[in-house]
């Protein structure tokens, strides 16, 4: 019976996408027959699921509930695959690097490819906008005050005078 038939159907692998093309830039002189490279694809499937059940047994006596990457290297070295754990710690330093990188990168202001310095200046401009703009409202407001205020003094002068008009009659 093949590796092929002993698998279900709706049983995740690597796509095959993938696999193409890591042996394309793996070995981009070599042809790789299709059968070998199902047999790539059974092998890194079977792999992967080896590995993520013997960490996630790791990961369960550790009363842990989430397989982190110590989990993963510590099942290398159990599987007796500790020959490969330096290359894994360099690709899991890597990983976070580019994580880290990306998470920089992701930050509205670097988007928009407006130096910091630009992006300060205009920023001080429209504070200058913003409080020019206030200080016209709040001179309006002032000089319609004293309008109502010098209206208001009108009526009482004139009030006065028909007061005193009203007093002499």
């Amino acid at each position: 019976m093949s590796v092929a038939a002993e698998q279900p159907d709706d049983e995740l692998t690597i796509p095959r996408a993938a696999m193409n093309k890591m042996i394309k830039e793996l070995l981009p002189n070599v042809r790789v027959a299709n059968e070998a490279r199902e047999l790539i694809l059974n092998c890194c499937t079977e792999f992967i699921h080896l590995l993520s059940s013997e960490a996630n047994e790791i990961c369960n006596q550790q009363q842990k509930k989430t397989i982190n990457a110590e989990h993963i290297l510590m099942s290398l070295d159990k599987l007796g695959f500790g020959d490969y754990r330096a290359d894994a710690e360099a690709v899991l330093k890597d990983c976070k690097a580019m994580a880290a990188k990306k998470r920089r990168k992701s930050t509205r202001l670097e988007n928009l490819g407006i130096p910091v310095e630009e992006l300060l200046r205009q920023q001080q401009e429209l504070f200058a906008k913003a409080r020019q703009e206030q200080m016209l409202v709040e001179q309006q407001e002032w000089q319609m005050l004293q309008a109502q205020v010098a209206v208001a003094q009108q009526q009482q002068q004139e009030q006065q005078i028909v007061d005193d008009d009203e007093d002499y009659s």
